[in-house]
């Protein structure tokens, strides 16, 4: 086992076969250059493509500084970069795309703003993301809907820098599902921010499809809010409101002007409680399903190898 490195470089890796090679070249300049010592772990996350082959020619070539992990599966970015935080050794944790979107030169600025404000944390956030105008649209969506339901900043990257002390909190969870950033602000509530680049995607295809992205946004609604039970409750109060007012329209028409109900009146009342019902039991089933994985301990993550 190698001396303790100060800083532990954790890279989930999908399909990145062909970035892989310059990406740990840059890790490895910029920590020279600042004569700090470091150490990468790179997370094979399920990939399709050859990467598992081309990390373990690097680890031939870098056995001083690089651990390789391989997933049996795709578990996700967030599951990925957590399986890497469980082995790393360093006083501080910095995680980054495997994509070279987050330049490895652009380390050196996290480091310098956590030494300058002494944080717990560091983001490196984007003026402006080289993304397609829709993922910009939805990650702003997102963002503002983050700040306003979880109830912290709504900025944030998978670029960042944490200490030991905050690593080992997180670490505590080891739930099914995983989504770092709410964990991580739950131990801290002033993390630093500092600019940096954000490069074009040099295989030019993201590894989060629309399909994942509807998942993780489901998934985090409802592992780590009460958005849909609300929604249950004020839809569910709202709908009976109006129900009532159609209630009492008829009434009055029975009265007053002695009108019959009509098979299409209470055909369409009750297609349409029965459908809010059904979209009720539909969340509430959710939610028993994600405490039955949580209950029966299923893991984040399985290590198919270790190099």
């Amino acid at each position: 086992m190698f001396e303790k490195p100060e800083f532990s470089v954790v890279v989930p890796v999908f399909n990145s076969s062909a970035t892989i090679v310059e990406l740990l070249g840059g890790i490895r300049k910029v920590f020279t250059e600042l004569g700090k010592s470091f150490e990468v772990i790179l997370v094979d996350d399920g990939s399709r493509d050859n990467v598992w082959e081309v990390i373990q020619k690097l680890k031939a070539e870098n056995k001083d500084v690089l651990t390789a992990v391989r997933l049996n599966r795709n578990y996700g970015q967030h599951n990925a970069t957590f399986c890497g935080m469980t082995l790393a050794r360093g006083s501080y944790v910095i995680t980054m795309d495997d994509d070279l979107q987050h330049p490895p030169p652009e380390i050196a600025r996290l480091i310098a703003k956590q030494q300058e404000a002494e944080a717990e944390m560091v983001y490196g956030i984007f003026d402006h993301k080289k993304h397609s105008w829709f993922r910009n649209l939805g990650s702003k969506l997102f963002r503002h809907w983050a700040g306003r339901y979880f109830g912290r900043p709504s900025e944030g990257s998978a670029f960042r820098l944490i200490n030991k002390e905050l690593k080992d909190k997180v670490l505590q969870h080891n739930l099914n599902f995983m989504f770092l950033d709410e964990l991580l602000y739950w131990y801290t509530e002033e993390p630093a921010y500092v600019t940096v680049d954000h490069h074009e995607r040099e295989n030019n295809k993201s590894g989060y499809s629309r399909r994942k992205l509807f998942k993780l946004i489901t998934s985090l609604m409802i592992n780590y809010t009460n958005v849909p039970l609300k929604l249950m409750v004020y839809g569910g109060l709202f709908i009976s409101l109006i129900t009532a007012v159609v209630a009492v329209y008829y009434i009055i028409l029975k009265i007053f002007f002695n009108v019959p109900m009509g098979y299409t009146s209470i055909i369409v009342g009750i297609m349409f409680s029965t459908s809010i019902i059904l979209f009720s039991l539909g969340i509430i089933g959710e939610y028993l399903s994600r405490i039955y994985l949580a209950q029966n301990k299923k893991p984040p993550y399985t290590i198919r190898k270790i190099i």
